[in-house]
């Protein structure tokens, strides 16, 4: 458990852009996050909703803005940053060992004394149900077993905040319910967690606030149920609507660009 008043939060982004041979992928982002909620970022494909959250996590520097945690540049708490987030992939990579060493070596890499990383590894594989799977080899198993053990490990380390880059992709609804499961348990042992998703229906379901992006720009950000009720700018209203937004090359007609985020608190 976590001492009262030991944290790297709040996380801010202020004017971050990232640019590539003169294009600007992502452009003035300014968000804010605090404790205790879910939030989830969606978007059409190519809206930045991915590289934003490598940035974020600190696997990507922005060409430009800084990237804060608890007012700190990133850069000057790596190690400390590095050890109390996580992130999983959309693919997560599977170690060439079993189910249970891959949660182990994850431990390991924290500093998790022998005896402790057996313990939570036995916790871990009863929580995720992958107890029958313990000796498999991680690499056989199906997509969704592949991200309940990538989420395993992860939460075997109780990580104070944890970015996750479409758990759910490519897997039928069973599997996307285990996933779910195990996310809401890990949010209800006290991780803040940050998602993008290509689902809205589980943006309704697993987040507290809501970040729409289309390219490479904030254009929405705001509680969940007030943004499905009705989203302020137009091309999150056409979005939300099921509309290819592939020819909105604009800024967006209506409502405003980054509305309220620059100060919201999620």
């Amino acid at each position: 458990m976590r001492a009262a008043g030991d944290t790297i939060l709040p996380l801010a982004l202020q004017d971050v852009w990232y640019n590539v041979d003169g294009v600007n992928l992502l452009k003035a982002i300014n968000l804010a996050f605090t404790a205790g909620v879910r939030t989830a970022v969606i978007g059409p494909n190519g809206a930045g909703k991915s590289l934003l959250m490598r940035i974020m996590h600190g696997l990507i520097k922005p060409s430009q803005g800084t990237v804060e945690w608890q007012g700190q540049a990133a850069d000057g708490r790596h190690k400390s940053l590095a050890a109390r987030q996580a992130m999983v992939f959309q693919r997560p990579v599977m170690l060439r060992r079993s189910v249970a060493a891959n949660i182990e070596y994850a431990l390991k890499l924290i500093g998790v004394a022998s005896a402790e990383r057996r313990e939570r590894t036995e916790e871990i594989l009863d929580k995720t149900g992958l107890r029958r799977l313990a000796s498999s080899p991680a690499r056989v198993l199906s997509g969704g077993e592949q991200q309940r053990l990538a989420l395993a490990r992860v939460w075997a380390r109780n990580p104070e905040v944890l970015f996750l880059d479409e758990p759910t992709a490519n897997l039928d609804p069973a599997a996307t319910h285990r996933v779910e499961e195990i996310v809401s348990a890990i949010h209800a042992g006290g991780t803040r967690l940050i998602m993008t998703t290509h689902d809205l229906g589980q943006a309704r379901r697993m987040a507290d606030d809501v970040i729409f992006m289309h390219r490479g720009r904030v254009f929405e950000h705001r509680d969940t149920e007030a943004f499905f009720a009705g989203p302020e700018n137009d091309l999150a209203q056409a979005f939300v609507r099921g509309e290819l937004l592939w020819w909105r090359k604009g800024e967006g007609t209506g409502g405003r660009r980054q509305p309220r985020h620059e100060k919201y608190r999620s």
